[in-house]
């Protein structure tokens, strides 16, 4: 099959396909005849694994390290469980922050009724002349 069905049958654009080639995670394909690449069924069940795992908000070296246990299929499975807890660790960490920001965002909205003007809005004023608020340093494996 060529470029555009296997866009197809995985939701992506053929960008998105030659960015996997360039990144290693998709093996280059075969090319035919008139030089055109020709992908398999393997490829199909390989994008779209690699495609999930960058829904679920993986890193690249994380789905690297998945491809490369599944590409060992007789192998344990310690190392993906591994890998997933860590992933599980990394989005509560985020939960966290995420939670840390809607405390200050609902705080600041609390300041402003909405009936004054901007000039007299609470929340323009408390952006204006409260102290900057340093960004906590992110630990989660996104940096």
């Amino acid at each position: 099959m060529r470029i555009g069905e296997l866009a197809k049958l995985a939701n992506c654009t053929t960008e998105t396909i030659r960015f996997y080639e360039k990144e290693a995670l998709l093996p280059p394909p075969e090319r035919d005849g008139a030089n055109y690449r020709s992908y398999t069924g393997s490829h199909v069940d390989r994008l779209r694994f690699i495609r999930n795992c960058r829904a679920l908000d993986m890193t690249h070296d994380e789905v690297r390290a998945l491809l490369a246990a599944s590409d060992v299929p007789s192998g344990g499975c310690e190392s993906v469980n591994a890998l997933v807890d860590e992933h599980i660790a990394h989005v509560d960490e985020r939960i966290e922050e995420l939670a840390h920001l809607r405390k200050h965002l609902t705080e600041l909205r609390q300041r402003c009724g909405g009936e004054a003007a901007v000039e007299a809005c609470g929340i323009v004023q408390g952006l204006t002349s409260m102290d900057a608020i340093s960004p906590r340093p992110r630990t989660t494996h996104l940096g």
